[in-house]
């Protein structure tokens, strides 16, 4: 698998990632563990993680796999900071809800104690990639940015980053904070980043990872023809998220990605991997699978090379 630089640094990662979102939830440990050696085997580095997933569970379980069957040394490890835990509501019959929410929180105090935490999580004594989860405007800038600058400065940190932040965001941490990567929802159906940050980022040298290139699953064709019983549309809690995009503009999308895989003999996963995968700008992308049989495909999308006319053709029929 190629190896990219992110942005301007040393920093060198597989330009596909491996994600951990679904660990602990939807991909047990012996899952997990199948698809950590294929990614490593198949040359995969990049690997995903969070405190938000199932409440710190799927970073234990990655935990448990590291050293173990995969050396720390060998992994690009990507976690994040900033999201705090709400606890549940009780709902109207007074039973307390066992649902997590998250909010926001880029204190000094949340994001340390959360470094400690994922680093203790996962075993490892530092993180490749530690990114702000979430643009905070009820911490003062300053603390923010010494606080990432202590966390690289500490030994915890290889490199820090960002997710989510829109362009004048990232410009403004990157202007105070040594930013490296920045994590964006960036797909065929989610271009808006092209028109702000991508060039934010080009102009502080941050190297941009994708998220969500699948979006959601919508970009592989599945939901063509219905919504699939085992899918995340017919998931009541990702339902609403996947349908609200099931529209007209999806539909000629994912009709060109077809098309597209149709006459070069692969999959329309491989034509949406392989168009994110050469945007400019981009060193990576972070993609999920529940089982072996996922990621079996996504892996395959490493060695498609689209021709100019169908990545131009792509360009056209995405555009909004």
């Amino acid at each position: 698998m190629e190896q990219r630089a992110v942005g301007r640094s040393g920093l060198r990662v597989s330009r596909m990632g491996l994600a951990t979102h679904t660990w602990s939830r939807e991909t047990d440990a012996d899952e997990a563990a199948a698809q950590l050696v294929a990614f490593v085997e198949a040359g995969g580095t990049l690997v995903d993680t969070s405190p938000a997933y199932q409440g710190g569970a799927a970073q234990r379980v990655l935990g448990g796999l590291v050293d173990e069957l995969v050396p720390r040394g060998d992994l690009v490890i990507s976690g994040c900071a900033g999201l705090a835990a709400v606890p549940g509501v009780t709902d109207p019959a007074g039973a307390p809800s066992t649902e997590i929410r998250w909010t926001v929180d880029a204190s000094r105090r949340t994001l340390m104690r959360q470094l400690d935490r994922t680093l203790a999580e996962l075993g490892t004594d530092y993180l490749d990639i530690w990114s702000v989860a979430a643009w905070d405007p009820q911490t003062p800038l300053e603390e923010i940015a010494t606080t990432v600058d202590y966390a690289v400065r500490s030994g915890r940190v290889r490199y820090a980053g960002v997710r989510g932040l829109n362009a004048w965001q990232l410009a403004t941490l990157a202007s105070a904070a040594p930013i490296t990567a920045a994590q964006l929802p960036y797909s065929l159906l989610a271009r808006g980043p092209e028109r702000d940050l991508v060039p934010a980022a080009d102009h502080h040298g941050v190297g941009l990872i994708a998220v969500s290139p699948l979006a959601g699953g919508i970009l592989t064709g599945k939901y063509r023809d219905g919504v699939p019983a085992d899918s995340r549309g017919a998931d009541e809690d990702t339902a609403a998220e996947i349908r609200d995009r099931l529209d007209d503009h999806a539909d000629r999308v994912v009709d060109a990605l077809v098309t597209a895989a149709d006459g070069l003999g692969t999959s329309p996963l491989s034509v949406a991997l392989a168009w994110i995968r050469d945007r400019p700008g981009v060193a990576g992308m972070i993609v999920g699978a529940r089982d072996m049989g996922q990621l079996t495909g996504v892996l395959a999308a490493e060695t498609l090379e689209l021709p100019r006319a169908i990545a131009a053709a792509l360009d056209d029929v995405s555009s909004i």
